[in-house]
């Protein structure tokens, strides 16, 4: 099995935004002398959700994105499904971080986020079974 090399580019620019979004949460507690929880503090939640959101997310369209490179399907199918995931990722995590939110973007983010996902599973799905 060749390398899954355009997962592998999806994966680390996903992880950015992964990173980014964990850095403002740990600038935050730091700045505010936050431990665990959320102490109620909205802005740290507001923060927190960013972030466990990307987590909740990331990880499945990444392993879907994977499998359908494993399975051959032609890299540039798998460039605009990476794109469409990593941009939903991207316009969801700034929609929802802004101060006050975006909710356009945030809902074209997971929009994007959703489709990536759903076409990505259908897919794979047809070709496992036809």
């Amino acid at each position: 099995m060749p390398p899954l090399t355009i997962t592998a580019i999806y994966a680390a620019l996903i992880t950015g935004i992964f990173l980014a979004l964990s850095l403002r949460v740990i600038r935050y507690r730091r700045s505010h002398r936050l431990g665990l929880g959320d102490a109620g503090d909205k802005s740290l939640l507001k923060r927190m959700r960013a972030q466990a959101n990307c987590a909740e997310y990331a990880p499945i369209g990444l392993i879907l994105l994977a499998l359908i490179e494993a399975q051959g399907t032609p890299g540039w199918v798998v460039h605009i499904f990476g794109l469409t995931l990593l941009i939903g990722r991207a316009l969801h995590a700034y929609g929802f971080s802004a101060s006050p939110p975006v909710m356009k973007l945030r809902i074209a983010g997971m929009m994007l986020t959703l489709f990536a996902l759903a076409t990505m599973a259908l897919g794979l799905l047809a070709h496992s079974l036809f």
